[in-house]
């Protein structure tokens, strides 16, 4: 059985309801143990990290489904551990690379004037970018996510688009408020996904 059912965490909605929640192996298989054929139909699974929808095809047994869901995914590209490195960079001990760095007169004496010299302060510099570049990556990824949920099940809802306008604006205590009286379940999804989208929750 293809582990994308154990690596994916998704939760299915019956009408406003969260029915279960987990790993995709885990809410196959226990919705397809607690509902009729009926409410299957009914049935809408999200993926937690992209809101997107996920199609599952509940026909047949609960083997058959987790079959046909697990080679549905397999195209997937799984990054971690396929492609292992086998070409060795730089110093083996430090994995330090050489390189050539081109910069104006300033801004090499600005450099060799700060504690540790040129080398050390750069490598300071590109992980204090790396770091603000990975803090934006996640609130990127955690509004879209969240978007793409509500528009799918709070389109409709009262104050969608100020909640969709305060989500994109960074503004927690808004977007909490515009979505206060939504129902219990969307409500508490939303929060989940919008978990990483407000700058001051990400520092």
């Amino acid at each position: 059985m293809s582990n994308v059912l154990t690596r994916i965490s998704c939760t299915a909605f019956l009408g406003v309801r969260v029915v279960a929640s987990g790993s995709l192996q885990h809410v196959v298989t226990t919705v397809k143990d607690a509902l009729d054929d009926r409410d299957l139909t009914q049935l809408l699974l999200f993926d937690d990290s992209t809101g997107k929808p996920v199609d599952v095809d509940f026909r047949g047994k609960t083997d058959d489904v987790l079959k046909r869901v697990g080679e549905q995914f397999d195209d997937l590209p799984n990054k971690e551990g396929n492609n292992p490195l086998t070409r060795r960079v730089g110093r083996p001990k430090l994995g330090v690379v050489s390189g050539e760095v081109t910069l104006l007169p300033r801004h090499w004496e600005w450099l060799k004037s700060q504690p540790g010299g040129a080398s050390v302060t750069l490598r300071k510099l590109i992980d204090e970018a790396r770091r603000a570049g990975d803090i934006q990556s996640n609130i990127r990824k955690s509004q879209e996510a969240t978007y793409t949920f509500m528009t799918a099940m709070a389109g409709n809802f009262p104050q969608y688009e100020e909640a969709l306008r305060a989500l994109y604006a960074g503004d927690l205590d808004r977007f909490y408020y515009f979505i206060d009286d939504w129902t219990p379940d969307i409500r508490n999804h939303v929060k989940r996904l919008a978990a990483h989208a407000f700058p001051e929750v990400n520092i």
